[in-house]
């Protein structure tokens, strides 16, 4: 985008030579004028990155390869290109690029579909990457900040023999399981790295990435359900839920098996909430036994905290923006089926619970609530699956009509213990996660 003299801005590379810099970087467009210009003088210091940007895909392999060639022809001592990701897949074109390189080569593809380009060069055998000093002021798209790349992904332990891990949703950028369990790894010496995933197509992404250093995966929304069918073999609990929020790669065969953590995480903390704090929980029977329990929203949550509620005795009606849904689970799990407008009027008794399993409230559109507040006094417990904010308008208003209140962060922690033991074999390290938790 540069309009200004050619010369004065090649002037300024060989000035940087000669001043001794580590680096410079000329684009491939003017690469041979330049050698030409420095033909014959010595500059020791400085190693010349050649590089070449395509701000509108990531072409293929074998025109990536050509790329490679043609950029090591014009003498560079180190290779760059950076594309851009138009899905997840596209990524691996370029970690295949880097892992085949005989010449030093930084291959990053730009926009959010690309964080991983980024973060596991540093395992794909890339030479370097490139981080934000300021979080969000960004030199180009996708680009993590220092901090992130140095504290939460642990960037210098990163090995060709680490472990990949990731969120598959679409939104996951407000996600803090990344933060929680790549300190989880950290903490107990496992060689595993925690990345988010903006993915559009499942079946695609996990097609594309199935070799064994993509070992397992968190599943959120839009992508609980069809993941149960991307699965070779699905947990018999998952399997009656539909949905699937924990994929693991088997390291014998290869085989993704899916599992659900959510209804634990989600159904646990609702009945510690009903417990209260003080009654600790020896009982045997569930608080859940018997009682009315709301679940709003019938997607791979909903269908996980209604079976999750089932399970404990209690009483199931889903409500859902679109009814024949409602009643397609409510049908499967034997409960009632109610349409979300009609969630307002809705009074059979009062010491109902009420679960919020969509993302009505979630970041940015902070403002909405599934249920008017007047509604709220017939319920004695309100859970919001929602955790970005932690108190949502939802739980702000059940708790002036005087329920008692479940964040989503419990469900949250919940969920995420059982996703850590399935990752990595070992026992949660529940204390930490509390403590890394508590400050959000």
């Amino acid at each position: 985008m540069y309009d200004g003299d050619e010369n004065k801005r090649l002037d300024a590379l060989r000035v940087a030579m000669e001043l001794g810099a580590d680096y410079i970087d000329v684009e491939l467009q003017v690469a041979h004028e330049f050698y030409d210009s420095i033909r014959g003088k010595k500059y020791n210091e400085t190693r010349v990155i050649v590089s070449s940007h395509n701000f509108k895909l990531t072409p293929s392999t074998e025109d990536l390869s050509n790329l490679v060639a043609r950029i090591q022809a014009t003498g560079a001592d180190i290779v760059k290109i950076a594309t851009t990701a138009v899905d997840i897949a596209d990524v691996a074109r370029m970690f295949q690029i880097m892992v085949h390189s005989q010449v030093p080569l930084i291959g990053l593809v730009m926009g959010d579909r690309g964080l991983i380009s980024r973060v596991l060069c540093a395992k794909f055998g890339g030479y370097m990457t490139f981080g934000t000093l300021e979080s969000g002021v960004v030199s180009a798209p996708g680009q993590p900040s220092l901090k992130d790349l140095l504290h939460l992904y642990n960037f210098r332990a990163l090995a060709p023999d680490t472990k990949v891990f990731g969120l598959i949703g679409k939104p996951v950028r407000q996600s803090k399981s990344p933060m929680l369990l790549n300190e989880a790894f950290k903490s107990v010496g496992f060689n595993g790295v925690y990345i988010i995933l903006l993915v559009d197509d499942i079946a695609n992404f996990l097609r594309t990435y199935s070799s064994t250093d993509f070992v397992g995966f968190s599943v959120t929304l839009p992508h609980k359900e069809t993941a149960v069918k991307c699965c070779d073999e699905v947990d018999p609990v998952a399997k009656c839920i539909g949905a699937v929020n924990c994929i693991i790669r088997r390291p014998t065969d290869g085989k993704l098996i899916g599992y659900n953590t959510d209804y634990v995480g989600a159904i646990s903390a609702i009945e510690d909430g009903l417990r209260g704090k003080h009654n600790g929980s020896s009982t045997t029977v569930s608080p859940l036994a018997g009682k009315l329990f709301v679940v709003i929203g019938a997607g791979g949550a909903g269908k996980a905290v209604a079976y999750g509620a089932k399970e404990k005795g209690a009483r199931v009606v889903i409500a859902n923006r679109t009814y024949e849904r409602a009643r397609e689970i409510a049908d499967a799990i034997g409960g009632d089926a109610l349409a979300l407008a009609d969630l307002d009027n809705f009074h059979s008794e009062d010491g109902m619970i009420l679960a919020n399993t969509t993302s009505i409230g979630m970041v940015p559109k902070v403002d909405e609530t599934p249920i008017s507040k007047h509604a709220l006094k017939h319920y004695s417990l309100v859970f919001d699956a929602v955790y970005t904010p932690k108190m949502t308008r939802l739980l702000k208003e059940a708790e002036e009509a005087g329920a008692t209140i479940v964040t989503g962060f419990k469900m949250f922690i919940g969920q995420a213990y059982g996703q850590f033991e399935n990752f990595t074999g070992l026992p949660a390290p529940k204390k930490l996660f509390r403590q890394i938790m508590k400050d959000y």
